[in-house]
């Protein structure tokens, strides 16, 4: 039996990838701007804030159960920011490649451990717009921030992180490979486990 559940983004990126992991449980997601939904002024002081709020109004503009996200990347020696900036880091409407070319001009005269970086994902599920206790997974990925972009995978900050141990960015990584890593991944799964025990989310 599927359940069709709002994800509350337009990123098709993110679609791709939650679908994939959640999929065994019958879920089917459906992004929030497929449904006319706009998205929601994030004004919350951290990712956990912000994934709520992002996922309660998603499902009471719906009617339906709401999976949101909200993650970036932090950087040591930028006292970790983005952070809750991530997306709009170089502006408001900024692209990916501007949020990148900032960062990158940032960190231009930073060397060695000092690129340290993570990113970071706090994921929510809430059955319904009231729903009193939402479900909160987080998943953080370790890694170093690259020197220029590199690899054609992914979205966001993935062509300039380099995944720790290796020599490859998160870009360079073919999707099986990264949703077992990362950020977004390892929340997605913990959330995947959450939801297949509690019979209300069945």
């Amino acid at each position: 039996m599927t359940r069709e559940v709002v994800l509350a983004t337009g990123n098709a990126g993110k679609l791709r990838e939650l679908q994939q992991i959640l999929a065994p449980l019958g879920i089917v997601l459906v992004a929030q701007t497929a449904l006319g939904v706009e998205a929601v002024a994030e004004t919350g002081l951290s990712f956990i804030e912000n994934a709520i709020l992002k996922a309660r109004h998603a499902a009471r503009a719906t009617g339906r159960p709401a999976i949101a996200d909200d993650s970036g990347i932090a950087v040591d020696a930028l006292g970790g920011a983005p952070g809750i900036c991530s997306a709009r880091f170089a502006g408001a409407d900024a692209s990916d490649a501007a949020n990148v070319a900032k960062l990158l001009a940032a960190m231009a005269d930073v060397d060695g451990a000092a690129r340290r970086c993570r990113f970071i994902c706090c994921m929510a599920y809430v059955a319904h717009g009231a729903d009193p206790v939402p479900i909160v997974c987080e998943g953080v990925w370790e890694g170093m921030l690259a020197r220029a972009p590199r690899g054609s995978g992914g979205f966001g900050y993935d062509p300039v992180f380099l995944v720790e141990g290796g020599e490859r960015t998160s870009a360079e990584l073919d999707p099986d490979t990264k949703n077992l890593l990362s950020h977004r991944g390892q929340a997605a799964r913990a959330l995947a486990a959450r939801l297949a025990v509690l019979p209300r989310h069945a």
